[in-house]
């Protein structure tokens, strides 16, 4: 179901710079996609005349992209090409998909090697014996290039056991959206692109970059929460993995989250409730949210700092760390929970 187009006025923690306010134009649109939050955020120099068909535009090719990916990668769909591969999982058969889906499978591929196995998507299964379920994995027929795969479909592999397309698949939603936004817009424009509280931004920003506040997962569920940071973006991509929001009680009645240790397909307790990472891709930025939450409290610090990541983590008992990239980006911080 494509997110429906209501646009709003205001953004409590997304905004230009107050120092552009007097130069620049902002249309703000929203909706819901992949089951959560959906906003869009055009920003144009104020004497632009086309600026708010352009913006219009722009949103609709976000709602047309994160469609075409609900389609492609939701393991919630009955009809999602990702639920008819799963349903073939482990015959050793060939499906026919879309372009999507084989950039999703190359990419999970390539995220598992290189976090060494940290970030796994064929816990499908786990998160279904956990509680969370998707559509049906009732037995199938292969995908025969029909509407779902109609984008070039081409044959692969069908996978050992059903994969689960997470953060990731948002993530590669945000950039081909960004993508196709930023064609309708004229070269002095500028977007930003939030889907569940992970953001890209892409073209001209403001002078000063776009603020985006990273959500306190100790604080409460009031709208007018105060963030725990405040980063200023201007180019690139910031991704959240959380367990505030994704987490239930499992069938034998235990409190559980969405994000599971490969090592014990059960949900991980590491010490740490949230992290975020910035970097030039918002797929990539994910991966490495889901890579440095495993790290765990006692190693997040010292491999971000390796890898050169600008990242923000909060521990179970509230206290926020932020590696020295991190710190260079943040607009704010909450200094009293710094520990």
């Amino acid at each position: 179901m494509p997110p429906a187009a209501e646009r709003i006025d205001t953004a409590p923690t997304l905004a230009p710079a107050p120092d552009d306010a007097a130069t620049d134009r902002v249309d703000s649109f929203a909706g819901r996609a992949l089951g959560s939050a959906l906003r869009l955020f055009v920003r144009s120099p104020a004497a632009s005349s086309a600026a708010a068909g352009s913006a219009a535009e722009a949103w609709d090719a976000v709602c047309t992209e994160f469609e075409a990916v609900d389609l492609a990668l939701s393991r919630f769909r009955d009809d999602s090409e990702l639920t008819a591969l799963n349903r073939v999982a482990g015959t050793g058969g060939v499906a026919q998909v879309s372009w999507r889906l084989r950039e999703t499978i190359a990419a999970m591929d390539r995220a598992r090697r290189i976090t060494g196995g940290r970030f796994d998507a064929t816990m499908a299964l786990d998160l279904e014996r956990l509680g969370e379920i998707g559509a049906r994995l009732r037995p199938g027929t292969l995908l025969d290039g029909a509407s779902a795969a109609a984008d070039r479909p081409r044959p692969v592999i069908a996978p050992a056991v059903p994969l689960d397309s997470g953060g990731l698949g948002k993530g590669l939603a945000l950039r081909w959206a960004a993508r196709r936004a930023l064609a309708t817009l004229p070269s002095t424009a500028g977007l930003l692109l939030d889907a569940g509280g992970d953001v890209l931004v892409a073209g001209v920003p403001p002078v000063a970059g776009w603020r985006v506040g990273i959500e306190d997962p100790v604080a409460g569920p009031e709208p007018d929460t105060q963030p725990i940071a405040v980063v200023e973006v201007h180019d690139g991509a910031l991704a959240t993995s959380s367990i505030r929001v994704r987490h239930w009680t499992s069938p034998d009645g235990r409190a559980v989250h969405h994000l599971l240790d490969p090592r014990t397909r059960e949900p991980a307790r590491t010490g740490l409730l949230a992290v975020t990472v910035a970097g030039p891709d918002a797929a990539w930025a994910e991966v490495w949210t889901k890579a440095l939450f495993l790290a765990g409290r006692a190693s997040i610090a010292d491999e971000a700092r390796a890898r050169g990541l600008a990242a923000w983590w909060v521990a179970e008992d509230g206290c926020l760390g932020m590696t020295p990239a991190a710190r260079e980006r943040s607009a704010w911080v909450a200094e009293s929970r710094l520990g």
